[in-house]
């Protein structure tokens, strides 16, 4: 009989408010958080109710601001670029630096509130802080070569990214364009993570970074940032569906962008026979229950190699650990050792589960289905946000599992008899982020690796978005605008030479760094 679970001692949410009222007075309120504008918070905006992923009790809600004050905000902040760019370089650094400091001294509370915003296990909520801090502080030691010949922006750098990582992708972006010289606004995603970024951007405009935090729905903040004449750049991280509007909207303005969208990542399995490397790497692969943009939900199988296939990837898949980040058997024992707990909320787990039961219905094979009774759950706690993980062999083509990104603990295989269709399997969602080929040989990972539409390639290695100087970007649909990581995350966000072509994927070009 499994053990009765607790909550592990000064973790609820009402312990991590608390250390938040005590930690940034200025940003927090008894029952709700501010707005960032004008180089103070506002309590504007209607806030709205929200709920933990983790249990679906209550949380802290987005205080959603009207586009009026919205296009204010972005106004205050062209006022702030203006004083800002002039700043010296070594100011500018030090401010930063002096907030890295701050962030990994508050690195605990910013990891829980990750844990109960966004459902993040304890390790991969550290990892997404530390991500961030390390990350950023790599730039603050060699920016100088970086902006040789460069100025900032005419006007601040808008950020839209989406929930999963609002650490090591929003704030980590926002620091090193401020410390590009730009005057930075982030918006706050719509499912979560609003008192993350509020803690981790109060400590930033401590230290006198020009940093605007808004929320709002993103159709109507839209006009203010991303088609504003004010704004100098527009970030994007989130689905295909709002990037295309988002790209047109600055396609049509001429506006500097970089957006990152989804596409479906695969991983093909071709003359291959190392299963032991395979079954190694499978559980990692399940990190945060595959919610992210660099996650392989897909595996592309030589048929006469199905058999080992699964022999490899069935044990491992079945050591998952899922359930309540929180939930130990003593109230004072380490933290959980998950891959991970929910997906970001109940709609999300519901839109799975039906789209997982109407591919079953049109065909598909489940050769894996977990069951809550393997999770780790509170007694009598709400688990509507979390899904099991399940594998489905050949998902119809009529099914959105076929050709999108599930964003979510699902994995989807399909065989293959010859290379031609090994590649267009691989390459089913018009382009992607990350792709992997295992093979034996390496004349052959070289000769089918160029035809596989993905920015990065591993040969039998998964590969990631990627830190400091590895460099980041997508092919097809799945990127509009300049390509970012290493130097040219700091290009993208200053002018160079006149006539200066960004490495990235543009209406009139595309180039590759």
């Amino acid at each position: 009989m499994a053990p009765t679970l607790t909550l592990k001692t000064g973790t609820s949410w009402s312990d991590a408010w608390r250390r938040c009222l005590a930690a940034a007075p200025e940003a927090f309120r008894d029952d709700r958080v501010l707005n960032l504008w004008n180089g103070a918070w506002q309590a504007d905006g209607r806030v709205l109710p929200a709920v933990s992923p983790v249990d679906g009790s209550p949380i802290a809600g987005p205080p959603r601001l009207d586009g009026t004050t919205a296009h204010r905000a972005v106004c205050a902040a062209l006022d702030q670029r203006r004083a800002w760019r002039h700043l010296p370089l070594e100011e500018r650094r030090a401010r930063v630096a002096a907030t890295l400091d701050a962030l990994a001294e508050h690195r605990g509370l910013l990891a829980l509130l990750l844990v109960w915003e966004i459902g993040k296990p304890w390790r991969l909520a550290q990892a997404d802080v530390d991500r961030a801090v390390d990350g950023v502080r790599w730039y603050v030691d060699g920016i100088e070569p970086m902006l040789a010949g460069r100025t900032p922006l005419d006007g601040p750098v808008s950020n839209i990214a989406s929930w999963n990582y609002p650490m090591s992708v929003l704030v980590h972006a926002v620091l090193v364009q401020a410390l590009a010289g730009n005057a930075v606004i982030a918006k706050t995603p719509t499912d979560g993570g609003v008192a993350c970024l509020t803690l981790a951007c109060a400590l930033a405009a401590r230290e006198g970074i020009p940093v605007t935090l808004v929320s709002g729905s993103g159709g109507e903040l839209s006009q203010a940032l991303v088609r504003a004449p004010e704004i100098g750049c527009v970030s994007f991280v989130g689905g295909r569906d709002t990037g295309a509007a988002v790209a047109t909207a600055v396609a049509d303005l001429g506006k500097r962008h970089v957006l990152e969208q989804e596409g479906l990542n695969t991983w093909g399995i071709w003359n291959y026979s190392d299963w032991d490397t395979l079954t190694a790497v499978i559980p990692k692969l399940f990190d945060y229950g595959k919610q992210r943009c660099t996650a392989y939900p897909r595996f592309v199988v030589q048929r006469h190699l199905f058999d080992a296939f699964l022999a490899a990837y069935l044990p491992a898949v079945r050591t998952l650990g899922v359930g309540h980040p929180l939930a130990v058997e003593h109230p004072d024992d380490p933290y959980p050792e998950l891959d991970f707990g929910p997906v970001i909320n109940a709609a999300k787990a519901k839109e799975l589960q039906d789209q997982v039961s109407e591919a079953i219905e049109r065909g598909a094979v489940p050769l894996h289905r977990a069951t809550p009774d393997d999770a780790r759950f509170l007694p009598g706690q709400d688990t509507s946000a979390y899904v099991q993980p399940v594998t489905l062999l050949n998902p119809p083509s009529s099914s959105p599992l076929h050709h999108a990104e599930p964003f979510g603990p699902v994995d989807t295989i399909v065989l293959v008899d010859t290379e031609a269709e090994l590649l267009a399997a691989m390459n089913a969602s018009n382009g992607a982020l990350v792709a992997t080929l295992s093979t034996d040989d390496r004349a052959t990972y070289d000769r089918l690796a160029p035809h596989i539409r993905a920015f990065k390639v591993g040969h039998g290695t998964p590969r990631s978005r990627g830190d400091r100087d590895e460099l980041f970007g997508g092919l097809g649909a799945s990127w509009r605008g300049a390509f970012v990581g290493g130097d040219l995350l700091v290009r993208a966000v200053t002018r160079g030479p006149e006539g200066e072509r960004l490495p990235g994927n543009f209406p009139e070009y595309q180039l590759l760094p």
